[in-house]
């Protein structure tokens, strides 16, 4: 596919997962434009940067129209924009903050979908891409709020897909799995913590910092992202890296096996 004069948005740009996917657009000839809350000054990026946060529809319609202004077409969403939870017992967070990390997480990306998609219609064509997680589809012990976010991704995207491929738009969701990024450093914190779950909750963050040492960097994940954006015929999913072998276990090893497994990489008692 010629990605010259494609126009790209790629939220949650300023760092990680999302710069590195801006920076490989960019590369490869997209016209990029980042977002972050903080849009910043791009700097020595490739790309532009504007104000966004998805968790408003001012903001998320102020964005869309302002890059519509300057070019008057979108090619390529990708919804990057979300935040980590800290390794918690599920009853550990109030209602409250477990509305707010679907209000990013998942609603975030529902709200740039629904700005971008009518321009997507009006031209014939268009590709959202959503970052999704290997736990959208191998949930982990004690990230169960976080889990179902991507859960909920991938559920979403599967079904849109559907829907708009008629219209020339495709979807297609990248989950990988273990990513060291700066995202990790600032994991949201259970508000309504107890004490039956401190040395535990304690134990998986441990392992989880041990695993993210030795993690692929972002560039894995937005080498794939750039993938699924010019296949002529994108697939719906895609897990890079570890996430593929992961996608293997899910698919064909018993479920004993395969859930003993994940009590064992993260040390709890059978």
């Amino acid at each position: 596919m010629n990605t010259k004069s494609k126009v790209a948005i790629v939220t949650g740009a300023s760092s990680g997962i999302g710069e590195a996917t801006a920076q490989q657009l960019a590369k490869a000839g997209y016209k990029v434009y980042g977002t972050s809350r903080r849009a910043g000054q791009a700097g020595q990026r490739p790309f532009e940067m504007l104000p966004l946060d998805v968790t408003e529809d001012a903001s998320v319609e102020a964005a869309v129209q302002k890059v519509m202004q300057l070019e008057g077409r979108i090619d390529l969403l990708v919804n990057n924009a979300g935040f980590g939870v800290a390794p918690a017992g599920a009853e550990e967070s109030s209602i409250e903050q477990a509305q707010s990390i679907f209000d990013t997480n998942f609603f975030g990306m529902v709200r740039m979908i629904r700005a971008v998609v009518p321009h997507m219609r009006s031209q014939g064509d268009g590709r959202i891409i959503n970052i999704g997680s290997v736990l959208g589809f191998l949930p982990m012990p004690y990230m169960a709020l976080y889990s179902a976010t991507k859960h909920a991704v991938a559920g979403y995207s599967e079904s849109l897909d559907h829907e708009l491929r008629t219209q020339g738009i495709r979807v297609s969701v990248v989950e990988p799995a273990y990513i060291n990024t700066p995202f990790d450093a600032n994991l949201m914190r259970p508000d309504a913590p107890l004490d039956v779950y401190r040395e535990i909750r304690a134990g998986v963050e441990k392992r989880v910092k041990e695993v993210l040492v030795g993690a692929d960097g972002p560039d894995v994940v937005a080498e794939i992202v750039l993938k699924a954006a010019t296949a002529i015929h994108p697939k719906l999913r895609y897990a890079p890296g570890l996430a593929s072998r992961m996608r293997l276990l899910r698919r064909f090893a018993p479920a004993g096996v395969l859930d003993a497994g994940v009590r064992k990489d993260l040390r709890l008692e059978a």
